[in-house]
């Protein structure tokens, strides 16, 4: 009995020993050039007293999971944590072209070896997955709550009292630019959520956000949390702009050029008013079949970014009956009356937008772009249709 208890205090000495903690850096690497690699990332490196150096990667994810893509389609997504041997992970980034900065923590060895017992148990296949949500719980955050955690909460007492003034959209359309599918759809279909205006916590989604926050980090003694700042790789792959860029004058440019060619050929005959009125069928079967994503998303989804989204004020899943108004327009004849009580619907619907947006409410949506882009459409088509009624009645008063 003696032999057998001394040899599981060895064992569990030599484990101990194995495990002493050396040094503990925040990595953070640049975007990559897919899209889910826009954002950045951030790791945890632990290095033990042999000199073995391991990274903690909440960043992993697989395609092959059971039911992907019906688990993505309701935001049920869950990622991984993976240790890995850090000289193979980062030379996975080397590769791609993307930076690696690396921050030394001023954590003492009971922080160090609390921190890496807590990462290497998370690591575990039967701890490591977790729900992931694109602002909440990220690979960044994950790595901020981790740090915080250890401290005390000092990270998130220091950091929710700070704030830029920036949203949730703000960083998420400035990281995105250069994925324009991903810049122009995420900014069309996040809702009121994402215009809160965040905190220096908040920001930490953003994987270089939260690597410009922590040097401002005190630990609960009073000294600084960084002790170390070097730059491994350099960023080889575009980098986000240091702004968030708009297309105010290209929307209000489109929605207005749009709308004079409604009111200008949209009842014509010839070849423009053909052109005209496709690209008017095109704008409702558009707005209908976007409008309906919305509602699916809020509805059936728990995506709630993209929740109460003020563009089904913009985007009517009713638009595409206004299609059964095409052969009227070409033929020039008078339009229903009920067709034309539906585009009178819709442009309130627009005016009830932009009094949302301008009137001083706490949650108001950042959607002026879809506004200027969308109501003078609103306002042509109306126009048309009363129009081509105007017309019809003209021609009876003078014929009687």
């Amino acid at each position: 009995m003696l032999v057998r208890c001394l040899a599981v205090w060895l064992l569990f000495s030599a484990v101990g020993a194995q495990a002493a903690v050396d040094r503990i850096a925040l990595v953070t690497l640049g975007p990559g050039e897919e899209y889910w690699a826009r954002f950045g990332h951030n790791a945890l490196m632990v290095i033990e007293d042999d000199g073995r150096a391991t990274t903690y990667n909440y960043g992993f994810f697989d395609f092959s999971q059971p039911n992907f893509l019906g688990r993505f389609l309701r935001g049920h997504m869950t990622y991984q944590l993976v240790a890995m041997p850090a000289d193979q992970d980062l030379d996975y980034y080397r590769r791609q072209g993307r930076s690696v900065r690396v921050q030394w923590l001023n954590l003492n060895a009971e922080e160090r070896a609390s921190l890496a017992k807590d990462l290497a148990w998370q690591a575990e296949p039967e701890n490591a997955e977790y729900r992931y949500d694109y602002f909440k719980a990220n690979c960044s955050t994950k790595v901020r709550d981790a740090l915080d955690k250890v401290l005390g909460g000092v990270i998130r007492q220091q950091l929710n009292g700070r704030s830029r003034g920036l949203s949730y959209r703000d960083e998420a359309l400035r990281v995105g630019y250069h994925e324009e599918w991903m810049y122009y759809g995420m900014h069309f279909g996040l809702g009121i959520e994402a215009d809160q205006v965040m905190s220096r916590w908040d920001e930490a989604y953003i994987p270089d956000r939260f690597a410009e926050a922590i040097p401002l980090i005190k630990r609960a003694d009073g000294e600084p949390l960084i002790v170390g700042d070097e730059q491994w790789l350099p960023q080889l792959v575009e980098s986000a702009p240091a702004g968030t860029p708009r297309f105010l004058f290209s929307a209000a440019a489109i929605g207005f050029g749009l709308a004079a060619l409604i009111l200008l050929f949209g009842r014509h005959r010839g070849l423009l008013g053909t052109l005209t009125r496709s690209v008017l069928g095109a704008i409702w079967l558009f707005s209908g079949l976007a409008g309906l994503l919305m509602i699916g998303l809020w509805a059936f989804t728990d995506h709630s970014a993209a929740w109460a989204n003020r563009n089904l004020l913009l985007f009517s899943p009713l638009a595409p009956l206004l299609l059964a108004t095409l052969p009227a327009l070409a033929r020039n004849q008078e339009i229903w009356k009920g067709w034309r009580w539906l585009a009178l619907f819709h442009l309130t619907l627009g005016a009830v937008a932009i009094a949302a947006y301008f009137l001083p409410v706490q949650t108001r949506q950042d959607n002026l772009e879809w506004i200027l882009l969308m109501v003078p459409v609103g306002f042509g088509v109306w126009r048309l249709m009363r129009r081509t009624s105007e017309i019809k009645h003209s021609v009876i008063s003078k014929s009687s």
